[in-house]
């Protein structure tokens, strides 16, 4: 005559209410616009300030020092206070710095304003933490990467963006339009309900009961019977929690397959353009032999060419989706980010013989897909792995050790480039072998498991939702 919020989560099971918040919390992933943005920005901004070379790249770095600094403390607040609000602060955060960037008079005001949109966006990620609370265990996983569409969706729509406003009004108002999402959830985040299971755990169970009787009228499914079992409360959002005897190698792992997928991802991004315009690797060498040296200052807009380019490849992260999407409730998520690492990996390597422009366009696609694959594969483990205490701060402390990957990839992708491209595709190779490694060695699948909701208990007994399984399904 009892039963806890994954049983009653289970029993009203995927309907309107997931519907309209997967699309709530989909405009807050739509924040890679505001990422986007800086591949436009830094060349325009260049032309325009006359900034030397160091100065332009110093725009994107300010922005992931901003998120590297800012992803634990937002995991801390959405285990202390609540998802609801640490999302919507981190939201409302990015909005405002980001349309004030619009209106920087000078160099040094935007790369403040920069920084501070970059630190808002490290607490973007907690929207994964909401949404999966909610989500009946046969739809998580795929709900999950459904709404990473809305971060491709979000690059398509930044660069179709910039070539209407850029010819005509300008980056500022680039700047200010690319804020819309977020915009858009501002005004919508009031119907956003606090998790269930994060009232439960701080004692608020009236609370809970009213949310989760709120969502099955939605849905317009039955309620469990009997009285909602209210978990041990616990102190939330504690470091120490997170290096627990059961889960320190976890998180350890994790943080290692994390800074891999960050890496490589945005070392793949920026090695692109210096592989198209080479045309392949063989030529980069002699390319750079050639090259005379130029003033600093000597800057090229954006061409419609560049924009198409831009296009492109952001392109090739749906295919990345739909694969992803396909395989990991077939073999497991485990296996589906070691899958995306080795396919990476071996694509690096391919890109050691001296293949035509469309033999590299091709393995740069396949490459990007499956590095981004194997990013939304570790957002789906992620917060299935830990228990509703810790779930927010292990999400984030997960981002914060991807930020410190893409703060280092740009001196792998293009200062080291300039001594050695073979030994700069051997590092992105090697490194997403040891994260597929990593991947296979994580001591937990959550593959048909539920969430658990307290780490007082053991790993499994909570995993099932009771009632909607048998025990023969439960085991993997």
């Amino acid at each position: 005559d009892t039963f806890m919020v994954e049983d009653a989560v289970e029993a009203i099971g995927f309907g309107k209410f997931q519907w309209k918040l997967s699309v709530i919390t989909g405009l807050a992933w739509a924040n890679a616009m505001e990422m986007m943005i800086l591949s436009i920005l830094a060349p325009q901004l260049h032309c325009e300030w006359r900034l030397p070379s160091w100065q332009v790249a110093l725009l994107t770095s300010v922005v992931f020092v901003g998120m590297m600094s800012s992803s634990t403390l937002w995991g801390n607040i959405s285990d202390q206070y609540g998802r609801k609000t640490g999302l919507k602060i981190s939201v409302l955060w990015t909005l405002y710095y980001g349309i004030l960037s619009g209106f920087a008079p000078i160099y040094s005001w935007i790369l403040v304003l920069r920084g501070l949109v970059g630190f808002g966006i490290g607490g973007v990620p907690q929207s994964v933490t909401l949404y999966a609370e909610f989500l009946p265990m046969k739809a998580r996983a795929k709900c999950i990467l459904l709404i990473e569409v809305f971060w491709a969706l979000g690059t398509v729509f930044e660069v179709l963006l910039a070539v209407m406003v850029m010819p005509t009004l300008g980056w500022r108002w680039l700047l200010i339009l690319s804020a819309l999402p977020l915009l858009l959830f501002a005004g919508l985040c009031f119907w956003l309900p606090e998790s269930a299971r994060y009232d439960v755990l701080s004692g608020n169970q009236e609370k809970a009961l009213a949310t989760l009787k709120r969502i099955a009228t939605e849905n317009g499914a039955p309620m469990p019977l009997g009285k909602l079992v209210v978990s041990r409360q616990e102190d939330r959002g504690k470091m120490r929690d997170l290096f627990t005897p059961h889960f320190r190698w976890t998180t350890l792992l994790l943080w290692f397959i994390w800074f891999s997928n960050a890496f490589s991802y945005y070392g793949l991004v920026l090695l692109t353009t210096e592989l198209f315009q080479a045309g392949d690797v063989c030529s980069i060498s002699s390319r750079r032999q050639e090259v005379k040296a130029k003033c600093s200052l000597t800057c090229e807009y954006l061409t419609e060419e560049d924009y198409t380019d831009l296009l492109w490849t952001t392109l090739s992260e749906f295919p990345g989706v739909l694969v992803t999407l396909w395989i990991i409730d077939r073999i497991g998520r485990k296996k589906t980010m070691a899958l995306s690492f080795l396919v990476f990996s071996f694509c690096s390597l391919l890109l050691f013989l001296c293949v035509g422009r469309n033999v590299l366009t091709v393995l740069l696609f396949i490459a990007r897909a499956f590095i981004s694959g194997g990013f939304q594969a570790s957002y789906v483990y992620t917060p299935e792995v830990y228990p509703t205490a810790t779930r927010a701060l292990g999400l984030g402390t997960c981002s914060g050790m991807a930020r410190v990957g893409a703060l280092i990839t740009p001196f792998i992708a293009q200062v080291m480039l300039e001594s050695s491209v073979y030994l700069t595709l051997l590092v992105y190779s090697g490194c997403c072998l040891l994260a597929a490694l990593a991947s296979c060695f994580l001591p937990i699948e959550t593959k048909g498991r539920g969430l658990q909701e307290s780490s007082h208990k053991e790993w499994g007994q909570e995993m099932v939702g009771r009632g909607s399984h048998s025990p023969g399904e439960s085991q993997e």
